[in-house]
């Protein structure tokens, strides 16, 4: 159980009033869970990959965000220094560009070359006029400079199969052809060898330039994929799996036609998924990942299904490429330069938090995994021209990101659960678990909305040190958000005591709460 201290430091830090006594005593009243781990039992190898955003030329995503050049709070190529500060704290291992739905009219060479010699053009995805002044060379000096690993998605809508071949190797062939000495003329001697290619986005979707059936797409990409692969066979590919999931929408039977042309010559198949709360009904809201599992589950079948017999020692894996919490910003009026500018609360967190447990839940088969986008835009920092401020959704992703590495484990949890109204029945509680070495993390969603539950944690094959680290991630209400100059939810840091085997550990409503042990 939570301590006085610990509890008086926490309530304080979100602003919670009232004496020690009065709130200890208001805690009193707990639901009953139990978990069980035994470190043996492992789903999968966590990818680092898993903790991914993106950055696409939409809105104030790159131009005021990534990017802004002449801001007194930019170096000298551009880069917002906050930004990147705040990217590193976030510890964002892998970053998509240029797109989505803007790659799918993107030129590349529209990019390179003196920034100051490269065309405006129309960019008709969101409405603006693209100034080409953050290109290839830009995004990738970004990546290199902060450690990240980039992932670049080919326009595969009014692209040819020659431009995907060329940027390819633009970017990774060493010297000696047309474009390694075009990458060499525009200052950058040695290739960054970018390792991950999108075959595309979203090429399901009708609102997409360039949309195809899933037949002539799966002709098209296994074209292109074939040039690419010719021109450098270390690349991974990455295909334009479901993203419409729309009414009398036949998912699987797109995912199924990609796989027949493309499985072969890919390493993995993309979904993305945006989720809201129109309806403002909580508890459906916070059972969104039980949808977010079952497509997991059932594309992972239908991969399981294309491979079967056929090349078995290579894997497909599925790229969660495009995920967030999206249901404010969205509809005809968002066209232009400030747009698609969700601002986040604490239910949006904690449904952000469900989303990673099932990520983790099933890192035998998701490899990666792309917030977004990384600012501004749907993203989890937000800026002005004077700074910036993190939003909700920042914190239980830099927890995930920090500390659940190494292997996901088996969680075999008894709950309370109750009913939702589109996704069934719900645990209160939404648990994921990995050991690194020595190192278990235990991440723990209270869903109920003003309860507690109490968490009897039992190891099975090991014992806990002393001394648990906790994160929590909550606040006031539900609705509470961050802006700038408040910060209203946040993670709060306290410790607990083990006792052997056993942890007994109170988690407050609408919660997130990392525990963190040494096992012996």
């Amino acid at each position: 159980m939570i301590s006085r201290r610990d509890f008086t430091r926490t309530a304080t830090a979100l602003g919670i009033s009232g004496t020690v006594p009065s709130l200890l005593r208001a805690q009193t009243s707990a639901l009953q869970a139990r978990i069980k781990l035994d470190t043996d039992r492992r789903i999968g190898e966590i990818d680092p990959k898993l903790y991914g955003n993106f950055a696409e030329h939409l809105g104030r995503c790159i131009e005021g965000g990534l990017f802004e050049e002449g801001s007194p709070l930019a170096d000298s190529h551009g880069y917002r220094k906050d930004v990147m500060q705040a990217i590193k704290d976030l510890d964002v291992t892998f970053l998509r560009w240029p797109g989505g739905n803007f790659s799918s009219n993107y030129n590349w060479k529209d990019g390179i070359g003196p920034r100051d010699q490269r065309p405006a053009r129309l960019e008709m995805a969101w409405g603006t006029i693209e100034s080409n002044r953050f290109g290839t060379h830009e995004f990738l000096d970004y990546t290199e400079a902060l450690g990240i690993e980039p992932y670049v998605c080919a326009n595969l809508g009014t692209g040819s199969w020659t431009d995907a071949q060329q940027w390819v190797e633009y970017c990774n062939t060493p010297s000696g052809t047309a474009m390694a000495k075009l990458r060499q003329q525009n200052g950058r001697e040695k290739p960054w060898g970018v390792k991950y290619w999108g075959l595309g986005n979203e090429m399901d979707g009708p609102w997409q330039m360039g949309h195809r059936t899933a037949e002539d797409y799966g002709k098209f990409a296994l074209e292109a994929a074939k040039l690419m692969k010719w021109t450098d066979p270390s690349v991974k590919l990455i295909a334009a799996g479901s993203s419409n999931f729309g009414a009398n929408i036949d998912w699987v039977a797109w995912n199924r036609e990609v796989l027949a042309y493309l499985k072969d010559h890919i390493e993995y198949l993309s979904l993305h998924t945006y989720v809201g709360n129109a309806a403002n009904d909580y508890y459906d809201f916070l059972s969104i990942s039980n949808q977010l599992d079952d497509r997991i589950k059932t594309a992972a079948g239908t991969i399981r299904a294309a491979l079967g017999g056929a090349r078995p020692e290579k894997p497909i894996y599925i790229a969660f490429d495009e995920y967030n919490v999206w249901y404010r910003a969205r509809g005809n009026s968002q066209r232009g330069r400030r747009i698609l500018e969700e601002h986040y609360n604490l239910e949006d967190a904690l449904v952000i938090a469900t989303m990673l447990n099932t990520f983790v839940n099933n890192a035998d088969t998701v490899k990666i995994a792309n917030m977004a986008q990384i600012v501004n835009v749907i993203a989890p920092i937000f800026t002005n021209e004077k700074g910036m401020f993190l939003q909700t959704i920042f914190h239980p992703l830099q927890l995930f990101t920090k500390n659940t590495r190494g292997a996901a484990l088996e969680t075999w949890m008894d709950c309370p659960s109750y009913e939702s109204k589109r996704f069934g029945k719900t645990a209160y509680l939404d648990v994921s678990s990995a050991i690194n070495g020595k190192t278990l993390t235990v991440n723990v969603v209270n869903r109920h909305l003003d309860k507690d539950i109490e968490i009897d944690l039992q190891l099975e094959d090991a014992t806990f040190a002393a001394t648990v680290e906790v994160a929590l991630v909550t606040g006031p209400d539900i609705k509470a958000e961050n802006d700038f100059g408040k910060t209203t939810v946040q993670t709060v840091k306290s410790s607990v005591k083990a006792n052997g085997a056993r942890l007994r550990h109170r988690v407050p409503p609408h919660s997130y709460t990392m525990l963190k042990a040494v096992l012996g």
